[in-house]
């Protein structure tokens, strides 16, 4: 499998995948059941939950923290090489990205003990697909401008490439247990099996153009790169048929690994929910932490070493008869001795990426009490925890993820309404890299037994899509019971 092919398919795979791995809107809003993804010790208070297959968890997003669409494709009457030049090479750095996920929920169960009413169980399984790309800036730059004139002497950094990208399918069983009437604490243990995975993170190396002494100018280069990756190369041999069965073996490429056939890989997440009085609330959560070992279907891609050459020296008039294959191989040979571009199969260990959150949330503008029996979550009896209904909260939320290039972070303040017994809303405000203006807007709705919810950020953005850093939008269906309505 070539390179090339495999960047490619990266770059489809991050078109067409698109999930926010902040879910800031979801988090602690605990009237909505796949809030326990986010926080395992979230406060619940149905009896159970269904989620209605392939549509009770779906969400679209895309996020960029340097240049936009719109950038570089408007019709502003400015040159398009004069946009690559000031809004791309000279903006952007090695620590924006291009980043995107994806999860889509298979199905989704939740049920309260009945010998252990305190205890709420749930399981199921999703597919999710995380990709980031990091600017190559010095790469780039190479690229554009090439190693020649004010270029020469320059040092370039290889190691701005960093890119690394997967999908997995994850089964997940957890338990939510309250604690007292104030502390509420959740876990949940992980199988994942990996549909596909790449990076190519913590490279180093430089390459360097000077002025020569043999020749004109002498190239220097220091490489400690690889590239691995597991489950591509089955899949790009298989579109690489392209005849009328192709179509067919992907689906069942796909559906082996997705049912447990793939790379396999432990992981739990953990969270809990403690009440500071009837008002205050802060809750905190850690997820995916695991890994994956990687041992079927790998190719890994490696250059180790170092290299100087002044490029052919060519001695006249003797070499004039020796100016042909020749002199080139004996180039091409001297630099694969000392920079070897090597393939190998060997397993590796990947690591999901960790999530954190923390938030504290204050409840106030009492409604009535919860001992009225009626179909909805904000009412039920729940033994002291929730004994008094509030109609508006307030808070802050902070989140944190592991990248490869150090911690994202993200921070939120929010605002929650509940309106009557069947509505929730809640308005966010989110500072991260992508964004200094991400205003979000959240409904849950409560029909009897049937929950709809949907969730959308940065609002602002929705007027020039292509000129947004940031969009996002989640919902789902499903069917709950609170009473023995």
């Amino acid at each position: 499998m070539k390179i090339g092919q495999l960047l490619l398919l990266t770059m489809l795979l991050g078109a067409t995948s698109l999930w926010s791995q902040n879910k800031q809107l979801l988090y602690d809003f605990y009237e909505i059941p796949q809030s326990l993804s986010v926080n395992p010790g979230v406060k619940t208070l149905q009896k159970w939950h269904t989620g209605v297959p392939f549509i009770s968890g779906l969400a679209f997003q895309a996020g960029t923290s340097g240049v936009t669409v719109n950038d570089l494709f408007a019709d502003d009457g400015i040159d398009f090489t004069t946009k690559v030049r000031e809004r791309l090479l000279d903006a952007m750095s090695r620590k924006d990205d291009f980043s995107t996920t994806s999860q889509i929920e298979g199905f989704n169960i939740g049920f309260r003990g009945r010998n252990r009413p305190d205890d709420y169980y749930s399981f199921g399984v999703y597919g999710e697909t995380d990709i980031i790309v990091y600017w190559p800036k010095d790469l780039a730059i190479l690229g554009f401008e090439g190693n020649g004139g004010d270029n020469i002497g320059r040092s370039f950094n290889l190691g701005d490439l960093s890119v690394r990208g997967e999908m997995v399918n994850v089964y997940h069983f957890g338990i939510n247990r309250k604690m007292s009437n104030t502390l509420t604490v959740g876990a949940r243990a992980k199988i994942y099996s990996s549909i596909f995975q790449f990076q190519s993170i913590g490279n180093s190396g430089s390459f360097r153009t000077t002025q020569g002494q043999n020749n004109i100018y002498t190239n220097s280069i220091t490489a400690d790169m690889e590239l691995r990756t597991s489950g591509v190369e089955g899949i790009v041999d298989i579109l690489e048929e392209d005849d009328g069965i192709s179509k067919r073996d992907l689906a069942e490429l796909f559906a082996k690994r997705v049912l447990l056939g793939g790379n396999l890989g432990l992981g739990f997440d953990a969270g809990f929910t403690y009440q500071l009085n009837p008002q205050t609330t802060i809750t905190g959560s850690l997820l995916d932490v695991g890994f994956i070992y990687n041992s079927k279907d790998i190719k890994n891609y490696t250059l180790k070493g170092s290299a100087s050459n002044e490029g052919l020296t060519i001695i006249l008039p003797e070499d004039v008869n020796d100016l042909g294959n020749d002199l080139w191989q004996d180039l091409i040979d001297e630099i694969e001795e000392s920079l070897p571009y090597e393939e190998n199969d060997s397993g590796y260990i990947s690591f999901r990426p960790v999530k954190a959150y923390g938030s504290i949330r204050y409840d106030f503008g009492k409604g009535e009490s919860s001992n009225v029996d009626c179909a909805c979550p904000i009412n039920m009896d729940g033994g002291g925890q929730n004994s008094e209904f509030y109609r508006n909260s307030v808070g802050g939320q902070l989140f944190l993820m592991k990248r490869p290039r150090g911690i994202q972070a993200a921070l939120t303040g929010f605002y929650q309404k509940r309106l009557g017994r069947a509505m929730s809303l809640k308005t966010t405000y989110t500072v991260d890299k992508y964004s200094f203006t991400n205003i979000g807007l959240g409904l849950n709705f409560q029909a009897g037994p049937v929950n709809f919810y949907i969730l959308g950020d940065n609002l602002l953005g929705y007027r020039n899509i292509a000129d947004s850093h940031y969009a996002s939008l989640q919902f789902g269906f499903n069917i709950i019971s609170w009473n023995d309505n």
